[in-house]
């Protein structure tokens, strides 16, 4: 094998491992120690969100890691069980299923298998550039709203009162409801852990944080006997490894069924993943690539369901954890795998000990630097007057992407706030392509600027040069001629269009043209296309009519030459 092969390979499995160091062992180490005691008992919780046993979570776990770890390009995301795809994997299974339990675990598993599948062909067919559909500013707003989601379900556990179901305003309200119900001791427990994990982070970066509250946690129940003073605990989990293969007990229909379901799954899991991945990516000053992420997702996916496990998603909280406490490569992931090992065959019985309010501190302590008001502050500021007179509630887009994302996952739960995160963003795209500015021009030396820039140039009364600051095609085509023509007074004898910052040109535009043109003439004014370029030059020549075609020149100055001037 050539050698250019050989490092296609290297590059192909467990990429993140490329030019590993050895002083990275100990972070990695430490991060697999502290992502391990954070992911164990939020598998087993989200396993049962799912409908089904706690350990299958643990299950799902250990092939997803590995093969995320092998397939996927970020060092530092942390895939398994996550509460999102375990709510929708519950809503899909629950009505096939029926009350039969043995076949519920069984779809669960289908549904996984069929997630794998799908997101290892959208890899392999490179679809990962719908990503691109999903703008920067719209993955900031999921990611504060899936964190704000995050956070408000874990506040139940840490003040030892019921958690009320619906959207995040209904659980912030039921909150407030049963705060006369508060668990002292849980509440005690819950806050003690958060200032330790925090104060940690703040002050003592180097210790995992995490990992000492989880520990101590356990320790206070064993000391204190707090389980049986109103502490919730994690409760029995079962030992022992998963068996391997095709789930048994359903048939080639059911995997039939499931394939589409499969890719709400999944585009749930890649939006999440693909956020917490960028996210991290950009603070360590690496790129992840969204093909590979699909296959990495869908590896994760396939691996869970054939090792009696559900589906898998990049966790956005355990990856703050896992890059908080100093992760540099997907070594911290493959630690993780060996531990929850370890754990199936062995320490089932030290995490049934472990407050519930301590694993939610944890959590919270995770996500809670995801919510970036500073980020949405300045997507908010991204505005000045002139822009709110050109583009009016648009001029705000980012801004209002985020927005609707944010909103929309807070109000409607995951996936449809990403559809409308995206939706809204494209909407404003569009109308803010529909109405782009048309600027009159006015010469400076040899430069022709916005005049409404510099009101103190001259400009002539029978001359008017314009320039769009867009493409020209039929969403904005009736809006730029509706503009050039409120342009023209009385005394205007030639309108110039500068055509260098209109790149694109399509068929309707081009007819707008030529209507435009036969529009002044008969008011006495000539049409005149100055600096056209590329393709605007090759629909504009192929689309005129006859020989009745708009006037063009290199330069505008060269558009005006020969004009008498009657200022």
């Amino acid at each position: 094998m050539s050698t250019t092969d050989n490092t296609r390979r290297h590059r192909l499995l467990f990429g993140s491992l490329e030019g590993y160091q050895k002083k990275w062992i100990r972070p990695d180490v430490i991060a697999g120690l502290t992502v391990w005691a954070v992911l164990v008992p939020e598998a087993l919780a989200y396993a049962t969100i799912a409908g089904v046993p706690p350990v299958v979570g643990l299950y799902a776990a250990v092939p997803s890691l590995i093969l995320y770890a092998a397939v996927g390009s970020s060092r530092h995301l942390v895939v398994g069980p996550m509460s999102a795809t375990a709510a929708l994997s519950a809503a899909i299974i629950a009505p096939l299923a029926g009350a039969d339990g043995g076949k519920y675990v069984a779809l669960s598993a289908v549904l996984a298998i069929a997630t794998g599948i799908v997101g290892l062909l959208a890899g392999l067919i490179r679809l990962g550039f719908i990503a691109s559909f999903i703008s920067e500013p719209v993955l900031k707003g999921f990611i504060v709203g899936l964190a704000l989601t995050i956070i408000i379900g874990q506040v139940p556990k840490l003040f030892g009162v019921e958690k009320s179901e619906g959207n995040f305003f209904e659980q912030a309200w039921g909150v407030l409801r049963h705060l006369g119900d508060t668990d002292w001791r849980t509440l005690a427990v819950g806050l003690l852990s958060l200032a330790v994990v925090l104060g940690l982070k703040r002050w003592l970066p180097l210790v995992p944080g995490s990992l000492l509250a989880v520990l101590l946690g356990i320790a206070a129940v064993a000391a204190f006997g707090l389980d049986d003073k109103g502490v919730e605990i994690v409760g029995h989990i079962d030992s022992g490894l998963p068996s391997i293969g095709l789930p048994g007990g359903v048939g080639f229909d059911d995997y039939v069924d499931l394939l589409g379901p499969a890719v709400g799954v999944l585009l749930i899991g890649f939006a999440e993943g693909l956020g917490a991945a960028k996210t991290y990516a950009a603070k360590a000053g690496y790129e992840v690539d969204a093909n590979r992420e699909l296959l990495g997702l869908g590896a994760a996916n396939l691996g869970s369901g054939l090792a009696s496990g559900m589906v898998v998603n990049g966790s956005l909280s355990k990856t703050a954890v896992n890059g908080g406490a100093g992760a540099k490569t997907q070594v911290s992931g493959l630690v993780v795998a060996a531990l929850t090992v370890v754990t199936l065959l062995f320490l089932t019985g030290l995490f049934e000990n472990l407050p519930e309010a301590t694993l939610a501190a944890v959590v919270i302590a995770a996500v809670i630097e995801l919510v970036d008001v500073s980020a949405m502050r300045h997507l908010y500021g991204v505005w000045t007057e002139r822009l709110g007179s050109i583009y009016g509630p648009a001029a705000r887009a980012d801004f209002a992407g985020a927005l609707a994302a944010m909103m929309g996952v807070l109000l409607f739960d995951t996936l449809p706030g990403l559809v409308i995160g995206i939706g809204v963003s494209m909407l404003l795209l569009l109308y803010r392509a529909s109405r782009p500015h048309v600027a009159a021009l006015a010469k400076e030396g040899s430069l022709w600027v916005d005049a409404e820039r510099h009101p103190d140039l001259a400009t002539r009364p029978d001359v008017v040069v314009v320039r769009v600051e867009a493409g020209l095609f039929f969403a904005n085509a009736d809006h730029v001629k509706d503009s050039i023509e409120a342009l023209c007074t009385d005394e205007t004898r030639v309108v110039v269009l500068d055509a260098e910052t209109s790149p694109v040109v399509d068929v309707s535009a081009a007819e707008m043209l030529m209507q435009l043109r036969d529009t002044l003439g008969r008011k006495g004014i000539e049409l005149r296309i100055a600096r056209d370029i590329g393709q605007f030059r090759d629909t504009l020549k192929r689309a005129s009519d006859g020989g009745k075609r708009v006037g063009v020149y290199p330069t505008v100055g060269e558009a005006l030459a020969g004009l008498e001037d009657k200022r």
